[in-house]
């Protein structure tokens, strides 16, 4: 178990790293470095100061604008390094001060990365996803419970069955019902959580995905056939299997009780 010290640091951590995947939000679907150059205001350009790039901490200061045009910054800003904090805290708490750690918080970092640019663009880049099919099955070496043999299963069994779902759509629709981004992304989770892992996480995500779709067609007021991209609940039911996964089988199978 993690003293409140190391979940700090873990915190803290993540933090950082939360402003560096907002820079890969926004520029990887423009196809721009995430190095080079300097983070700067989108509307006046100017680059920003290290002072006012203290995660969460510069935004609250400055009162959500630049301090050189004092045209607004989204608010989503703080939210993604908050998000970051939280999940490599979270890392920390279950896994300790360990390697798995660092590897699982890896992992939901890409997770958040491809999350809020599939709600921006309605895409997965393969930059992300693709690579870290094989990084991330290299990992399994270190992880707990999940070995090669297991993520080998989760790569064929995500992946394949998704596609097979896309491919049975457009057979009997003639028309594309999920993107390969989603394909990939499976692939990817399964490379991470496994076989059951991965199977829980479709699952978790058609039940949160149904939710949300429907609270959408309730607030519109319409009928309508809403396009909502799948690849952020694909990220929750990842999130939840990496988190609860083995619990969660566990009672399923056996009736124990997960918590």
């Amino acid at each position: 178990m993690s003293n409140p010290f190391e979940i700090t640091i873990g915190f803290l951590f993540g933090l950082f790293i939360g402003s560096f995947l907002n820079v890969c939000i926004y520029r990887i679907p423009e196809n721009k470095s995430i190095v080079m150059p300097a983070s700067n205001c989108p509307g006046c350009h100017t680059p920003i100061r290290f002072f006012d790039n203290i995660p969460v901490l510069s935004y609250v200061w400055l009162l959500g604008r630049c301090r050189s045009c004092h045209a607004p910054i989204s608010i989503r800003y703080p939210v993604v390094e908050l998000l970051t904090g939280v999940f490599a805290g979270l890392c920390v708490l279950k896994f300790g001060f360990t390697l798995a750690a660092a590897i699982y918080f890896a992992f939901i970092a890409s997770l958040l990365v491809i999350t809020f640019i599939d709600i921006d663009h309605r895409i997965i880049p393969d930059v992300i996803s693709l690579p870290a099919i094989p990084v991330f099955f290299g990992a399994t070496f270190f992880l707990p419970g999940i070995g090669p043999v297991e993520s080998i299963a989760g790569i064929l069994i995500g992946g394949g069955s998704l596609f097979l779902v896309a491919w049975a759509y457009y057979l009997f629709t003639g028309k594309e019902g999920m993107g390969g981004g989603d394909i990939k992304l499976l692939a990817m989770i399964g490379a991470v959580v496994g076989w059951q892992g991965v199977i829980l996480a479709i699952f978790a995500a058609s039940i949160t995905g149904t939710v949300v779709g429907g609270i959408l067609m309730l607030a519109s007021g319409k009928n309508l056939k809403l396009a909502i991209p799948f690849g952020p609940f694909l990220a929750v039911g990842a999130v939840i299997s990496v988190f609860y996964g083995p619990e969660l089988i566990r009672w399923y199978i056996y009736g124990v009780r997960p918590f």
